[in-house]
């Protein structure tokens, strides 16, 4: 039983890399998607796009995987893509938004609807569900072990440069700001020397409500059968 006790802990292991790996790319290409959109699909030209493809080679992200975002939004091949959101609730009545970019409607809805049914949660009508988050712009800062971190510094950094909430915890500091504060904000934390992990423009639940342990595993599951589909962008729940 070691051995295969071992071999599970590695392939656990491998399977939460494999699914973190995922996400990023799942947010590069929705990031690569919307300023190609913006600014056209010339890096040479497009300022926004050139760093984010930047990110993308530097997370090792396949060439592919780049060139079908950027190919998805100059239409490419005559594929016409349009951005929908599906809101419904899930486990434990946990809200949950779904964000796609498809070519096809029918497929997507079915596939949205498929997996709400399949863990016992339900679609809702536009405007159900939506309306328990606020769109804010979110960054992370790692704070490793035995840092020389000083957490006012942090917050004073991130509060002078216009964010509006800054979060402590023991692995990293979590910043709120404003969406349309958020390029400033990011770009005064990089300049005082922080490394974000993460920055975005997301939904935020107002109220995040406690899922019971019963209900935990269908939820991460829910959102996890979301994720994988090609379609999906996005997935926001109001889960804590």
């Amino acid at each position: 039983m070691s051995g295969h006790s071992k071999w599970h802990n590695i392939q656990g292991r491998k399977n939460a890399q494999d699914a973190k790996r995922g996400k990023i790319f799942q947010k590069l290409s929705r990031d690569l998607y919307t300023v190609a959109k913006s600014g056209g699909a010339d890096p040479d030209s497009n300022a926004a796009l050139r760093l984010v493809m930047d990110k993308a080679k530097a997370a090792n992200m396949p060439k592919d995987n780049i060139q079908r975002a950027l190919d998805k939004a100059t239409g490419l091949g005559g594929a016409n893509y349009q951005e929908l959101t599906y809101e419904g609730y899930g486990p434990a009545g946990v809200g949950v938004v779904v964000e796609v970019l498809t070519d096809n409607t029918n497929r997507t809805a079915a596939a949205v609807r498929s997996a709400f049914k399949h863990f016992g949660g339900e679609l809702g009508t536009s405007g159900s569900v939506a309306f328990q988050f606020d769109r804010k712009g979110y960054m992370e800062i790692e704070r490793p072990e035995d840092s020389d971190f000083d957490e006012d510094e942090v917050m004073m950094a991130a509060l002078e440069a216009g964010a509006d909430d800054v979060k402590t915890f023991d692995d990293q500091f979590e910043v709120y700001t404003d969406p349309k504060a958020f390029p400033e904000v990011r770009k005064a934390l990089e300049e005082a020397g922080y490394v974000l992990q993460n920055d975005e423009v997301t939904l935020v639940a107002q109220n995040p409500m406690d899922v019971p342990e019963d209900k935990q595993e269908s939820l991460a599951r829910l959102v996890d059968e979301l994720e994988e589909h090609d379609d999906v962008q996005a997935v926001f729940t109001t889960a804590e």
